[in-house]
This record gives structure tokens, C-alpha cells and sequence, in this order.
């Protein structure tokens, strides 16, 4: 067998790596096979039938949401960062909040498979649907890219997979194997994977957290300080990655408000109301999610710190993936070759969970939203909705490949945040406003969606993420005009203002005032939730 390289590009034994990934995608492949018989009408596809329980829909929210980056992007960024890199994991979390106290009962009342429906609830139901499938697709993407950029890393790390060529055929078959679980299983299929995933990643991340405080004796301080020692930057305070600059404090503040309110707009995150049967099971969805997610990031700060200890911000930062290379590194540090093959293998595992379920939200968006309400105007059957969101995620599936490649080498807990930044900006306004703003109108819809969208990515690509530094995705090109490379700090009150503003401008086109004030009961008491869909 071989072990760690002296330059990092290898680690383990890619035979046995190969093996483990392999096995997993033949027991969650037979799980989906399953789960496909009896996905035979388009709720099952979209939403599993609503047919899972609370405490179920938990742990596939934790499974959905637990992505590469909770994993890989922020064992990295504490690891090489520390305590400005530990930002995402309570971002993460506190969002949760929002989403329990807002979101979660009142969409699932409203709704039916997708937050358009909520939207076109009381507002004109084509241009809101249009612009809400279009803020659904863009978001799916970036957290795709994230996903695939991941993926790259990861594998190239353990299959000593050297040059990008190598790693693009790496984020080609994981952009494969999403499409073939989401053709096969759709939402049932995607949900028992997320399920199984989310207990094996929490369950490693548990048994990894043991070890490295049984590494220190369970003394937490002793793990602080020799993380300290074997770092070169000072990672127990603010200012390893934000700097102490007035514009890196500010991109620091731009960073957490997208990260506390993005997870309330995150469609993925939302279409999981639609599973459970009722608001209640929803709200128990939430509770769990928060109390399993909450562990999984109390562990990750040890990982973290256990990584720069253990391992060193060098070695890490060295090997194919950078940052995302951290928690594996550690796992062969901690169990050797086996153990990093395990946990390798569920964060291959995770990669693909998330995957699929942000490609079945993007394509039942397109199918349910545009294709049936928009083109055939509510007279498409639901064999033909299925047929073009099958369709449509072979399509997501080639351009996620695509913009993946483009992405690799990236911190993905960074790239998420920018997806958080694009729904908080675009989605979350917008869908306060309408549960909640009884003069909200169609127009102030249509500004906040497509003006928090414009604005959000409009920022992002004159931003440092994309050109101007090292690693940026293009590092070569230099238009970084905006200085911060979030955008939230200036998007998300762009968004609401754009609300504000456009309802103003529309305020003369009265919205039917029976509508809102059906939605309003129906939202706060759930009746007549069946029929929550606007025809």
C-alpha cells in the first residue's frame, strides 16, 4: 500500500479507495432502484408523495444541506484559517433559525412542489413563475459548481489523479452518476440516499472528533495551541483570511449576512417542506435538521484545528483540492489507509447526495413551472412534466460538469456562500414580502427577483472570486471592480429595496384581495392545503 507522498499529491491506497466508492454507489444505486417502483406519478418524482415522516425529512435535510463544504471546504478553511474560516460553520447554522421561524410551516401550507407555487399564489402566475425558475436554476448551479469543484479534489487527492485533465474526468463522472439517481429514483430515490449519507457523515465526523480529542487527551486548549504552533498565520483571532482592513472586516460582514439568510431562499432546502404530509411533520423536519446539523458543526471546528495540528495549513494547502484536502488528510493521519478510504467515501457520498437533489429541484422547476404553467399554459400531463424534468436534468447535469471544471481548485465552503448570497438576494425578499406584505405585488416580485439576481451576480463576476488574485477562478484576467468577494452586504438590501420599489411602481394593478386573504389563513392554518396550488 502506498502512503502519504512527501509531496501530497498521494494519499492511501487508490485500489482501496476505488473499491469503497464503488461499493457505495452500488448499495445507494439499489436503494434508488428500489425507491423508482413506486415513483409513477409527477408528486412522487417532485416531492416523494409527501409520504415521509418528520424525523425522516430531518435527517434528509441534513443530508441535503451537509454538502462538500460543510465537510471538506470548512475542516479547510478552520484548518488553514481558523477562527475567520469557523464563520461559515455558525453562518450555517444560525440560518436554520430563519428558516424554522419564517419559512418552513408557512410554505409548506401554501405550496405544492416548488416555491413558484407559493409565489404565484396571489401574484400573476406566469411572468412570477418564469423569473422564480430562473432564480431556482442559477442558485442550483452555483451550489452544483461547488459540488463538482469538490468532487475534482477529492478524488484527484485519493487517486493521485495529478493535472486538470485528470481531475475534469473525475467531476464528469460524478456529473453522470447525479444525472443517472435523479433519472431513476427522483425525489424518493434522492431521499433515501440523503438519508443514508447523513448519518454516515455525521457518524464519521463523530468517530474523527473522538480521536483527534483522544489525540490531545481531551484537553481542547492543548489542541488550540498546537494547531497555533504548527501554523504560520495567527488562526485563534480574527484576521487570518478578512485581514484587518476596513473592506476585509466588510467582506467578513458581507460573508455572514449571506450565509444566516440564504438557507431561507435555497430552493433545494425548500422543496423539502413538500415531502412530509403535513405542517406540523415540517416544522419537526426543521427541529431535527437544526439539532443534527448543529452537532455535525460543533464537530468540525476540532477537525479543523485538529487538521492544522495534525497534518499543517502547508502540507494541506500542497495537495490537489487545497483546503477541501484537509479533513481526508487528517482521516489518514488519525486511521491510516482504511479509515481514509471510509471517509473519503462518504464525502464522495455526500457530494453525490447533494447533487441529486439539486438537480431534481432545478428540473422539476423548469418542468413544473415553466413547461407546464408557462408553455402549455397548465394543460401538460404529468407523464409529460416528468418527461421534461428528466430531460432537463441531463441538461443541468452536462453544463454543472462544465462550469465544475472551470471551478476546481476553489474553497467550496466559498463557493456556497456565493449561491447563499444569490438566494438571499433574489429569493428571500421575495417570499417574505408575499406571505407576509398584503400590498406586495406582481411587479414588486418581478424587481426583486430579477434585480437582486442581476445585482447579486453582477457583483460576483467583477469580484476578486472570479479575477484579479491567485485564486480567483480566472487568475490570469484582472476586472475585479467590486473589492469584496461577496456581494451579500450589497445584493440582499438590493433585493428588498428593488421589492419596495417595484411594488410602488405596480401599486395601481391591484392583486385579487380574496387570493391574499386565502393565503394569509391558509398559510398560518394549513386549510385547504391540498389545493395550494394556483390554477
Amino acid at each position: 500500500m502506498t502512503t502519504l507522498a512527501a509531496d501530497s499529491t498521494a494519499v492511501g491506497s487508490p485500489i482501496l479507495n476505488i473499491a469503497i466508492f464503488v461499493a457505495f454507489v452500488v448499495i445507494t444505486m439499489t436503494i434508488v432502484i428500489r425507491a423508482s417502483r413506486t415513483t409513477k406519478k409527477a408528486s412522487d418524482f417532485y416531492t416523494g408523495g409527501g409520504q415521509f415522516s418528520g424525523p425522516q425529512n430531518g435527517f434528509a435535510i441534513a443530508g441535503d444541506y451537509l454538502s462538500a463544504a460543510s465537510f471538506l471546504g470548512i475542516a479547510g478553511a478552520i484548518a488553514v484559517y481558523g477562527y475567520d474560516g469557523f464563520l461559515y460553520s455558525v453562518g450555517f447554522l444560525v440560518a436554520w433559525l430563519v428558516a424554522l421561524l419564517l419559512v418552513a410551516e408557512l410554505l409548506r401550507n401554501t405550496g405544492r412542489f416548488t416555491m413558484a407555487d407559493v409565489l404565484s399564489f396571489r401574484l400573476k402566475e406566469r411572468p412570477v413563475r418564469m423569473a422564480a425558475a430562473l432564480s431556482t436554476l442559477t442558485v442550483s448551479l452555483f451550489y452544483l459548481l461547488a459540488q463538482m469543484a469538490g468532487a475534482g479534489g477529492l478524488v484527484a487527492l485519493l487517486l493521485n489523479i495529478d493535472g486538470k485533465f485528470g481531475q475534469g474526468v473525475v467531476v464528469a463522472v460524478v456529473g453522470v452518476l447525479m444525472i443517472v439517481y435523479v433519472l431513476v429514483g427522483g425525489m424518493k430515490g434522492t431521499t433515501y440516499v440523503q438519508m443514508v449519507k447523513a448519518v454516515l457523515l455525521i457518524l464519521g465526523a463523530g468517530i474523527m472528533f473522538v480521536l483527534v480529542l483522544l489525540a490531545v487527551k481531551g484537553n481542547f486548549s492543548t489542541l488550540l495551541a498546537d494547531a497555533q504552533a504548527n501554523s504560520s498565520k495567527d488562526i485563534l483571532a480574527p484576521g487570518a483570511k478578512y485581514g484587518i482592513s476596513a473592506m476585509s472586516r466588510l467582506d467578513f460582514i458581507s460573508l455572514g449576512i449571506a450565509l444566516v439568510l440564504g438557507t431561507a431562499g435555497l430552493p433545494h432546502v425548500l422543496m423539502r417542506f413538500y415531502t412530509v404530509p403535513t405542517a406540523k411533520e415540517a416544522r419537526r423536519s426543521v427541529t431535527w435538521a437544526i439539532g443534527l446539523i448543529g452537532a455535525f458543526y460543533l464537530f468540525t471546528l476540532v477537525l479543523g484545528y485538529g487538521a492544522a495540528r495534525m497534518v499543517g495549513p502547508e502540507k494541506i494547502l500542497a495537495a490537489p483540492g487545497k483546503e477541501n484536502a484537509a479533513a481526508p488528510l487528517l482521516a489518514f493521519e488519525l486511521g491510516g489507509t482504511i479509515f481514509l478510504a471510509v471517509i473519503s467515501a462518504v464525502a464522495f457520498a455526500t457530494i453525490l447526495a447533494v447533487v441529486a437533489g439539486l438537480a431534481i429541484t432545478a428540473s422539476a422547476s423548469f418542468a413544473h413551472d415553466v413547461y407546464a404553467s408557462v408553455i402549455k399554459r397548465d394543460n401538460a400531463s404529468e407523464e409529460q412534466q416528468v418527461r421534461v424534468s428528466r430531460i432537463t436534468v441531463v441538461v443541468i447535469g452536462v453544463v454543472s460538469i462544465v462550469l465544475g471544471i472551470l471551478a476546481m481548485g476553489q474553497n467550496i465552503a466559498f463557493l456556497v456562500a456565493l449561491a447563499f448570497a444569490v438566494a438571499a438576494s433574489a429569493n428571500l425578499p421575495t417570499l417574505l414580502f408575499s406571505l407576509f406584505w398584503r400590498k406586495f405585488n406582481t411587479t414588486g416580485a418581478l424587481f426583486s427577483i430579477y434585480g437582486g439576481l442581476i445585482t447579486c451576480i453582477g457583483l460576483i463576476v467583477i469580484s476578486p472570486a472570479v479575477s484579479g488574485k491567485p485564486t480567483s477562478m480566472f487568475p490570469d484576467a484582472n476586472f475585479d471592480i467590486f473589492p469584496m468577494s461577496n456581494p451579500g452586504i450589497v445584493s440582499i438590501p438590493a433585493g428588498f429595496l428593488l421589492a419596495v420599489i417595484g411594488t410602488w411602481i405596480g401599486r395601481r394593478k391591484q392583486e385579487s384581495v380574496a387570493k391574499q386573504a386565502e393565503m394569509e389563513v391558509r398559510s398560518l392554518t394549513g386549510v385547504g392545503v391540498e389545493k395550494a396550488v394556483s390554477h
